[in-house]
């Protein structure tokens, strides 16, 4: 892997040199846009307004809008003047339980690996987040963008992984969120079900099956076979599901080693709990 940054954490008197490695990469289908007629690729162009001609990457800079049509250069080394500190620092403003924050608040994983010289360090600040259980919560600059961060132990390694702000989660309250009652019977069946299928994490187990299934149509073309469309679902007349019968089925099935039963509701169906009561469901699927 290749550091995507260098800089160093630092709190208090504490600073610990490290290099930061993205710890996802993506597996994404790549495709180009084809001229149809000829099946050639289609190119983008980076083209001058003024001077009518294409320009090359070496002619090309970066500037910022500062009026309507007038724009100033802004380099690289601009950027730095702004907070040359900043911009080399993951700096730790507090530390907090993680399970205080609400997952909504993570987004992107890296790696932290020490650089020569901080390896002491950074053991020790590894082994004492562990022990405390706690993360650090910091702010980084990475690619003009500010960041909020959490700082943690997993494992041998400490781990940097980008938040969001506040202001960039949308409010729940928004939602029209159920309030419906259930039954004593019917909680202790759900949770019945829940155990039946609980196991230990293995995200080994889990594939990218669309990917795959993208990628079956893709030799297929090469190859000259026309790819099949997969047969429609049939549509169920509208009834009423019984949302005890549902459970039930489910967990015997799952004590069979079967696949989970799969219900799909449609708007004319409603669910009547183990109480006799009935609400409209919007379409959904239970899995």
């Amino acid at each position: 892997m290749r550091a995507i940054w260098k800089g160093h954490i630092s709190f208090a008197l504490v600073t610990i040199p490290i290099s930061l490695f993205s710890a996802t990469k993506r597996n994404e289908l790549s495709f180009h846009y084809l001229h149809k007629k000829d099946m050639s690729p289609v190119s983008y162009k980076r083209f001058c307004d003024s001077e009518d001609r294409e320009v090359p990457w070496d002619e090309i800079t970066r500037g910022y809008e500062y009026e309507k049509g007038q724009y100033i250069e802004i380099t690289d080394e601009d950027i730095e003047r702004a907070d040359v500190e900043l911009s080399r620092t993951i700096q730790i403003m507090e530390f907090v339980n993680e399970s205080e924050i609400d997952p909504v608040y993570f987004d992107k994983p890296y790696y932290l690996e020490p650089q020569k010289g901080g390896e002491r360090a950074y053991a020790l600040m590894r082994d004492a987040l562990a022990q405390s259980k706690r993360v650090g919560i910091a702010k980084v600059v990475m690619k003009t963008k500010e960041h909020l961060a959490a700082v943690k132990t997993v494992g041998d390694m400490m781990t940097l992984q980008t938040m969001r702000f506040a202001h960039e989660i949308q409010d729940m309250n928004e939602l029209n969120l159920p309030k419906a009652e259930v039954s004593q019977k019917e909680m202790d069946l759900a949770n019945t079900l829940i155990d039946s299928m609980t196991d230990k994490f293995d995200p080994s187990k889990y594939k990218d099956n669309y990917y795959e299934k993208v990628m079956e149509v893709v030799q297929n073309k090469i190859a000259g076979v026309a790819p099949q469309l997969p047969a429609a679902a049939a549509k169920a007349p509208g009834k009423v599901v019984d949302l005890m019968e549902i459970l039930k089925m489910s967990l015997n099935k799952t004590r069979k080693g079967e696949p989970e039963a799969q219900v799909l509701l449609s708007h004319e169906e409603t669910v009547t709990a183990g109480s006799g009561r009935a609400s409209k469901s919007r379409t959904k699927k239970s899995r």
